[in-house]
């Protein structure tokens, strides 16, 4: 857990430092009010002690009061300001580590599971260090400097309150042992819940077009049962320590003033150096009394700690497992292409980091510049697959990917994405008006007003935007849910096509359009961007059969490779596609 604080700032760490200092001013306040309290006591049962001797003792003590409570409110502040501090930083941190992760990495965590450690677990850690440095560091200065001043005073007095001390350090133990593992428990659970209530919200107009809302209810309700089980047992168990300490110090304070007065009442009236014997013996139990209560809140405020601790250590563990991963695919350290709208895979093979075999096998091809290239196959044959290595969102198991004539790992992620523009088969849109969309992110270029309403010209999205309220300045709801699928295609092509890029990759993105729209995007693509090359995925034959070269893949590995007509005489596999998709009619006047 303790790793998580290295990312404290030096700034807050002079703030924890000077909580530590202040809380041991208090402690060291707290701790001197017994010793007035014997003062009083003992001039209280003397003959002949002036009122107003008694009066200046008091006032000691409530100055101390003040004093305490002073330190207690500004200790209160600084660890509240540390503790928003220290968890703005922990999120700032997981969020970047986060944007860095690639698609292995997204898979293996999960969304659901990021957006709690995003959230809830930086809460849990946030309200430790808030109650910790009041409470975790307070408490065993208390205990210790406690001890110290009672330690030596009476052995009977000391043996009743060291019983106490381990019977509530008993309880705690078994307890931890008990409820850790359940805490890591409900921080997995909480997991479930935000999974299943995500899944719900995504998927709400599928859920309600097949009737499935009880199916959902129910998947729910096990999460939220499972989840509300495992608290229970946790709080049940918790329940038990506040009564255990209550009955201690109830114990304690009865014990020390049972034996108090047994060992006063053993002590002979004889004159008067045996009462003043007695009245020092009696000032000796009441401050000892305060010092063992002092003793057992300490204990107490350990509980309070306690009682959050292993879920923050939790919480810790999954924050730093975040922090701790590095993302498989990194950027290079920057290189300049000898070519430029060229690539080229060399024997390329690829595995997803849980599969047994691998899911491409020896790919090999070129596409040379302002070259369109398709890519066609049946489902699960590794289309996506391949041009998400071409876009790096993956590296390749085996072999390389040259962009430009050098190895696609040795270019920054800002050099590589200004020469590679993907769309993918999931149009996303962001929240903010469609101007704002379409010069989203950074080209290393301003991208101008004609660059994009070009590309919306291009991507035949104008028409349709220009009829919104606000045209360009309309607003586009989170995730596009304001648009239809075929807008959002386009929209999502035409922020593509206004970075300019050397090399368009659209992975399936004109499933969503009708045949007079796409072959009107296309013949724009074709005659508007002839120095770009482009890779088409699609299940189509129509979108793609005038492409340059078309890729046949079959279970990771390629097929077939040539023009429409060539692949139609050689390739059975691709002839089998186009005969169940197109006429007799539009074979031959293909």
């Amino acid at each position: 857990m303790w790793k998580t604080f290295r990312f404290m700032r030096r700034q807050d760490r002079w703030y924890a430092f000077l909580c530590v200092l202040l809380v041991a001013g208090q402690v060291w306040v707290d701790l001197t009010m017994p010793d007035y309290m014997s003062d009083i006591t003992r001039l209280i049962v003397t003959p002949g002690s002036a009122m107003s001797v008694i009066w200046i003792a008091g006032g000691k003590m409530l100055l101390c009061t003040l004093g305490s409570t002073l330190l207690a409110v500004i200790v209160g502040y600084f660890a509240a300001r540390l503790a928003s501090n220290f968890s703005f930083t922990i999120r700032e941190r997981v969020f970047h580590r986060v944007t860095d992760f690639g698609a292995e990495e997204i898979k293996r965590f999960s969304t659901a599971s990021l957006i709690t450690r995003t959230t809830n677990d930086v809460t849990q850690i946030q309200m430790l260090v808030a109650m910790g440095l009041q409470v975790m560091i307070k408490a065993p200065i208390m205990a210790v400097w406690a001890v110290l001043k009672i330690i030596g005073k009476n052995w009977q007095l000391s043996l009743v309150t060291a019983a106490a001390v381990v019977v509530i350090m008993t309880v705690i133990l078994i307890l931890m042992r008990l409820l850790l593992p359940k805490f890591r428990i409900v921080q997995q659970q909480i997991d479930d819940v935000n999974r299943s209530a995500r899944e719900n919200l995504t998927g709400l107009r599928i859920v309600r077009a097949f009737n499935a809302e009880k199916y959902q209810e129910d998947k729910f309700e096990k999460a939220n049962q499972n989840l509300m089980a495992t608290q229970l047992y946790t709080s049940r168990h918790l329940a038990v320590l506040m009564p255990v300490i209550a009955l201690v110090m109830s114990g304690l304070s009865l014990a020390i003033y049972w034996l108090g007065a047994s060992l006063v009442n053993g002590i002979p009236v004889l004159g008067p150096a045996s009462i003043a014997e007695r009245v020092e013996m009696f000032s000796e139990i009441v401050v000892f009394s305060s010092y063992a209560i002092y003793v057992i809140m300490s204990f107490m405020m350990m509980v309070m700690i306690f009682m959050m601790l292993p879920r923050a250590q939790v919480s810790a563990a999954r924050i730093e497992e975040v922090l701790a991963s590095r993302p498989r695919v990194r950027e290079g350290e920057g290189t300049k292409g000898t070519e430029k709208g060229s690539l080229s895979f060399r024997n390329v093979s690829f595995r997803y980091a849980d599969a047994s075999e691998d899911c491409l096998q020896d790919i090999s091809f070129d596409v040379r510049p302002g070259e369109t290239v398709a890519f066609i196959g049946a489902t699960g044959s590794g289309k996506t697959t391949l041009v998400s290595l071409a876009a790096r969102l993956f590296d390749p198991s085996a072999g390389e990917i040259l962009l430009d004539g050098k190895d696609i790992r040795t270019y920054t992620f800002g050099q590589l994405y200004s020469k590679v523009g993907y769309i993918s088969q999931k149009a996303v849109l962001f929240s903010g008006s469609v101007k704002e969309n379409l010069t989203f992110g950074d080209t290393g270029r301003p991208i101008t007003e004609e660059d994009w309403k070009t590309a919306l010209d291009i991507a035949q999205a104008a028409d349709f935007v220009e009829k919104l309220p606000g045209e360009y300045d309309a607003n586009v709801a989170q995730g596009g849910a304001n648009l239809s699928g075929g807008q959002k295609q386009r929209l999502s092509i035409a922020r593509t096509i206004a970075r300019k890029p050397e090399i368009l990759i659209f992975d399936d993105s004109f499933s969503a359009l009708d045949y007079r729209t796409d072959s009107a995007l296309r013949k724009r693509l074709a005659t508007d961007l002839k120095g770009t090359s482009c890779l088409i995925v699609a299940q189509r034959i129509g979108t793609i059969k005038h492409a340059d070269r078309i890729v046949v893949l079959e279970e990771g590995k390629v097929a077939g490779i040539g023009t429409h007509e060539e692949l139609m005489e050689h390739c059975s596999i691709y002839r089998e596609i186009a005969e169940s998709q197109l006429s007799r009619t539009e074979l031959e006047g293909a």
